[in-house]
């Protein structure tokens, strides 16, 4: 079963801002893929491999994820190796989901992951963090 990595988005204030920094990057990824790269190898690799996603959390709340296509080693200038998470370069919306700062990445479980908005909703409004939170707390996410 596939198991779903979540990571601070950070710097952006909103998916535009992903899309934007994404965009202005594509020539230095392969054709149809975006990378985010981090200092940890995910230990359940074989679990994200198996259809797992990267969601995003944007301003407090998970608002996006991309599709997880390959785990891959990068080294740094430092001579350091790094996972690169290369993910397929669509970013897709998801209904808002609130979530508290953290650092690095944490495995999000199926059950736990927000679901993806209708292709027509993609672009709505994300809901306050703050309303996102209460309607999470009564079961109404």
């Amino acid at each position: 079963m596939a198991l779903n990595i979540i990571k601070l988005c950070v710097g952006a204030e909103s998916v535009e801002d992903l899309l934007d920094w994404q965009s202005q990057n594509r020539d230095r990824w392969a054709p149809g893929t975006a990378e985010h790269v981090t200092r940890m190898w995910p230990k359940r690799a074989d679990e994200v491999l198996d259809g797992g996603s990267l969601y995003w959390v944007v301003k407090g709340a998970i608002l996006c994820r991309q599709r997880i296509l390959a785990l891959e080693e990068r080294r740094g200038s430092d001579g350091i190796a790094r996972c690169a998470l290369v993910m397929d370069a669509e970013v897709i919306r998801t209904e808002a989901a609130p979530r508290r700062p953290f650092q690095g990445w944490r495995y999000l479980a199926p059950e736990e992951s927000p679901r993806d908005l209708p292709k027509g909703r993609a672009l709505d409004d994300a809901l306050p963090p703050a309303l996102a939170q209460a309607l999470a707390e009564i079961g109404l996410r």
